[in-house]
């Protein structure tokens, strides 16, 4: 007999199923061991790292996961203001709200992927409403390379003004606030599956997203540093130190760009002639959302789902590349703990407990995680799996600095901060092809990164919305703030399971089968408690619509 069960039970189970019960309990099980070894796989992989400072015409999309380029350049985000306002033009956020906002999305993008082909910049990301390109060229030269960003920003702004549509379902432009730094960053890889991108790491990359990030006007905002560069005066505060049009003319004289931002919107519209955006088509995906094939989407073969979003931030990542960078030696713990760092967070998200990553935006990491049908959320399930993800994500990540430093790398200073919320989300990819990017959208995406912005190191933070999903446990471990420091894995399992929360009892469970055999994977409850040790209780799979959905 295990755990009040007669072992022949078990015996006689079929084979079949007992490995499918266990599959979907250990979706939801974190285990230091898992991460133990792959961490070590993860390591092998950068055993030998090669640091190399960036020359004239380096290619940075063919990187090897060890390979890394100091890129001496100027950072430039771009970050569209009224998304939200998208997002909110309906009191509910129905399909039709969704549609829209891809289509606004959509449209900015393809005219933006023509400003960079242009004027001959590095486009590292496109996130949603968030551009960030880097331009690397005059070399030699930072006070060029700086006018030349003042002058693309302007040139994104002008453009972005007039690439809206009129008519019936009127889509508007884009209100734009662009953020400006210079100085020395890290070029690694970033990508897989032959979507590789270049992906900037260091204080102008941030100090950009920052200005970018850091009000509600629109205009250009120049880091003090980048001020410099081009002889301007510094500010007390760079968040509300406009470049004066008169400014920006300097620097769009002195870049002499090679395109106008008339052609820019010319070509633009010869090019949504020729190949229209075809209309935005949804499908409910049934989790888990790590069975979701992300590059198969196209704007008529969407997904469309009540869901979680999770952001999960590498806290103090800035300061430590900004601490290392400088010798090769010290630039080598970065690349080694970054590989590590990223790849475990993906880890834990997608094979421990079915999430899907959607992208790594810098240091972060952003996936969606579910429970329930195509067609209906299991909202207690999905907020109770979110909580012991976030646990998980703590507890890898701890566990794998825990292993660097083992190895001599030094990852002092580093902690993670994790917020989530829940709402209808929108998956597809935008673009042109050849160029189309992953998109997540809905108001759930905007208030998970809020909540992780409101987060220290060792914090986690659940949105107002995903709050009402969780069960009456889930709701205690946060409370009225709505924040917890210090939530592991096990802290999360246990306070969740003791009073009474039925995904951290199944996972509580799964847990103790794991710990056995793989021989003998299911364990089971006592056998009052048999049938929810096995399988989750049944859910709605009639095709009716959640509340949300339009």
């Amino acid at each position: 007999m295990v755990y009040g069960l007669p072992t022949n039970l078990l015996a006689n189970r079929p084979k079949r199923k007992m490995n499918r019960d266990f599959n979907i309990m250990a979706k939801k099980v974190w285990k230091s061991e898992t991460t133990d070894k792959r961490v070590a796989t993860r390591l092998k992989e950068v055993e030998t790292v090669e640091i190399k400072d960036y020359v004239r015409d380096t290619d940075l999309h063919g990187l090897a996961r060890n390979k890394a380029y100091r890129v001496d350049g100027v950072h430039v985000y771009a970050d569209i203001l009224n998304l939200g306002e998208m997002l909110q033009s309906t009191e509910v956020e129905g399909e039709t709200c969704h549609k829209r906002t891809l289509r606004f999305l959509n449209l900015h993008y393809r005219a933006v992927y023509r400003i960079i082909a242009g004027v001959d910049a590095i486009q590292v990301d496109f996130h949603n409403q968030r551009l960030h390109l880097v331009v690397a060229k005059p070399y030699g030269d930072e006070a060029a390379r700086v006018h030349k960003a003042v002058a693309i920003g302007q040139l994104i702004m002008d453009v972005l003004a007039k690439t809206g549509e009129d008519g019936d379902d009127k889509i508007p432009s884009a209100k734009v606030r662009v953020g400006i730094d210079t100085g020395l960053a890290l070029a690694v890889r970033n990508g897989r599956r032959g979507s590789s991108e270049p992906l900037f790491l260091g204080v102008p990359a941030n100090h950009a997203a920052k200005r970018a990030g850091g009000g509600t006007n629109t205009g250009i905002y120049l880091s003090n540093e980048a001020r410099g560069a081009i002889d301007l005066d510094a500010v007390d505060d760079e968040d509300i130190s406009a470049l004066t049009p008169a400014e920006v003319g300097d620097s769009q004289e002195e870049a002499a760009l090679a395109v106008t931002a008339d052609g820019i919107v010319r070509d633009w519209k010869k090019d949504l002639e020729a190949n229209p955006i075809g209309k935005f088509s949804f499908s409910g995906h049934t989790p888990p959302f790590a069975d979701l094939d992300l590059e198969v989407l196209t704007p008529g073969n969407s997904r469309r789902n009540d869901a979680i979003s999770v952001y999960a931030d590498i806290d103090g990542f800035t300061a430590y590349v900004a601490n290392h960078i400088d010798d090769d030696d010290d630039a080598m713990d970065v690349v080694r703990a970054l590989h590590v760092l990223r790849a475990e967070l993906d880890a834990v998200l997608t094979e421990d407990f079915g999430g899907r990553k959607i992208r790594f935006i810098g240091d972060c990491v952003h996936g969606v995680i579910g429970e329930g049908t195509a067609q209906t959320a299991d909202t207690e399930a999905s907020a109770s799996t979110a909580i012991l993800c976030a646990g998980g994500l703590r507890s890898g990540f701890v566990r794998a600095l825990e292993l660097l430093e083992d190895e001599g790398v030094d990852v002092a200073g580093l902690g993670i901060a994790i917020g989530f919320d829940a709402g209808p989300v929108a998956l597809t990819r935008l673009g042109m092809k050849g160029s189309m990017i992953r998109c997540a959208t809905g108001r759930a995406i905007l208030a998970s990164e809020h909540e992780q912005r409101r987060c220290a190191g060792d914090e986690t933070a659940v949105g107002a919305v995903a709050y009402g999903w969780c069960s009456n446990a889930g709701q205690k471990i946060f409370g009225s703030s709505r924040k917890r420091s210090g939530l592991t894995y096990d802290v999360a399992l246990e306070e969740l399971a003791d009073e009474g929360d039925t995904t951290a009892a199944a996972a509580k469970v799964a847990k103790a089968a794991m710990a056995m055999t793989l021989l003998e994977p299911i364990i089971a409850a006592p056998a009052a408690a048999a049938p929810s040790a096995f399988r989750f209780p049944n859910r709605d799979a009639t095709p009716t619509k959640p509340a949300g959905f339009a």
